[in-house]
């Protein structure tokens, strides 16, 4: 049997101290978790908006020590509060080996985890310090440019934690970092993501765990909604756009 080298090996859902009148209440597959293990070194959540995988997400990021807006391990900064209670209601079971780096990933957040990045530099030369991200400041490059620059950046194994890092990327983009997580993979590090990509979700060798119904499961790539969603358009785009703009009826 293979050991489970990741930093993050389960979570346990102390229900005790969150409030029966709490939001997490009302959703199914939060109010329904007790115990989640993580067996693999890429995790991804998916399901419907308002599923609960994000608040999930978050909620995991915070518990092991991430800021709630994002950013390295180190990063202490804060620009509003909405953060959930369920973070302090997990009870964390890590691995034996301890993280070289981390980073916790917010597409409505990253402008502000880009403006400390460069804040927090402590006295690094400009050149040096923009060599590090293709050669320029992280806010003279398009969204997407500099989130891949920044994740490009790390390399050395570690615990990765995303929300919809697709919503920052062109599909191109997706591929690049679909590559990239595959190769700090290799490296040793693991990876928690939240998406709808039916690219990063193509990455072999992941759990798929799906937020849909009252429980979370595991679920094939080719069962995600994200998949058959996008098959279903490529494959009949004409037909399945008569019928969504003019509700199937023809002249």
């Amino acid at each position: 049997m293979t050991m489970n080298q990741n930093y993050i090996r389960s979570i346990q859902i102390d229900w005790s101290g969150i409030s029966g009148r709490s939001y997490l209440q009302k959703i199914p597959v939060i109010r329904n978790l007790e115990k989640l293990d993580f067996s693999r070194s890429v995790t991804f959540f998916v399901g419907e908006n308002g599923t609960g995988k994000s608040t999930l997400l978050e909620a995991i990021a915070v518990a092991y020590g991430f800021n709630p807006e994002g950013g390295t391990i180190n990063y202490r900064f804060s620009t509003f509060q909405d953060v959930s209670e369920l973070s302090e209601s997990i009870r964390m079971v890590k691995g034996y080996r301890r993280a070289k780096s981390g980073y916790f990933f917010r597409a409505e957040s990253f402008f502000n985890v880009a403006s400390k990045a460069e804040e927090y530099r402590d006295g690094e030369r400009k050149d040096v310090y923009y060599a590090r991200y293709g050669g320029k400041s992280l806010h003279e490059q398009s969204h997407g440019e500099s989130f891949l620059r920044y994740i490009q950046s790390f390399d050395r194994e570690g615990l990765y934690i995303m929300d919809e890092p697709e919503a920052a990327l062109s599909p191109q983009r997706q591929l690049s970092l679909l590559i990239q997580i595959s190769e700090m993979v290799k490296k040793g590090s693991q990876f928690i993501i939240a998406t709808h990509s039916p690219i990063l979700l193509g990455l072999p060798g992941a759990e798929i765990l799906s937020f849909e119904g009252e429980k979370i499961h595991p679920c094939a790539y080719e069962e995600t909604e994200s998949y058959q969603v996008m098959e279903l358009f490529i494959n009949n785009r004409e037909e399945m756009l008569r019928r969504l703009l003019d509700g199937g009826n023809s002249e």
